[in-house]
């Protein structure tokens, strides 16, 4: 197995990155390297679960379209054996349903194929930021997940930064100001109308496709 040879010689791995295409392997890891975070590398999803399995990562990142296991069989395996862990997907697909299935199996956020070295240093910042987050939450016996994997880690950092911000955010300047996808941030927005922490802001007098502000109740 690759990734048990890699551990071999490392140290215990902070991220497992999880992807069927070598090339992508190689810029990922060498990417985490540079950001200074150990990285282990598996080729499918069943190996990367293992990995995930033995060794308690911080953050897993998981290719969406692989063989076998695709990314969403392995997103569920993974959370299955790991509430704190942080899961980032990668993926070319951006509809807000194929995020949905995902946040639903446990997924943490996402990042759009292709991705800037600088923009997925910046994501899994933010990711490996929730992890300790869902770990503390963990420690203190709280509880883990609020609704279809809706995380409190998540929601709290999204909550304070509306509250930082108080005279109201589009989904685009919290996606922006976090370092979250789009889609991530969508999903928690709509968690929070539905439980009524937060409200609408029409966004009058803009061209294109009409925008909303959201803001703490």
């Amino acid at each position: 197995m690759e990734g048990a040879r890699q551990l071999k010689k490392n140290n215990t791995p902070e991220i497992v990155i999880i992807d069927d295409e070598p090339d992508i392997l190689y810029t990922i890891k060498e990417i985490c390297l540079y950001g200074g975070w150990e990285a282990a590398t598996a080729s499918n999803g069943r190996q990367g679960y293992e990995l995930c399995r033995m060794h308690k990562p911080s953050l897993a990142i998981v290719d969406y379209h692989m063989p076998d296991w695709d990314g969403l069989t392995t997103v569920k395996r993974i959370r299955q054996t790991d509430n704190a862990i942080s899961i980032l997907v990668l993926t070319v697909d951006e509809r807000q349903e194929t995020a949905e299935r995902f946040i639903a199996a446990g997924a943490t956020d996402f990042a759009i194929k292709p991705i800037k070295s600088p923009d997925l240093i910046s994501r899994i910042k933010i990711n490996l930021r929730i992890n300790e987050i869902q770990k503390k939450y963990i420690s203190e016996q709280k509880q883990i997940y609020l609704d279809k994997g809706i995380s409190p880690a998540t929601l709290s950092i999204i909550l304070d930064y509306l509250k930082e911000r108080g005279d109201g955010l589009t989904i685009d300047d919290i996606a922006n100001g976090l370092n979250l996808a789009y889609q991530t941030v969508h999903r928690y927005v709509s968690y929070l109308l539905d439980e009524k922490r937060i409200e609408i802001v029409p966004i009058y007098g803009q061209l294109g496709r009409p925008k909303n502000k959201y803001k703490l109740l």
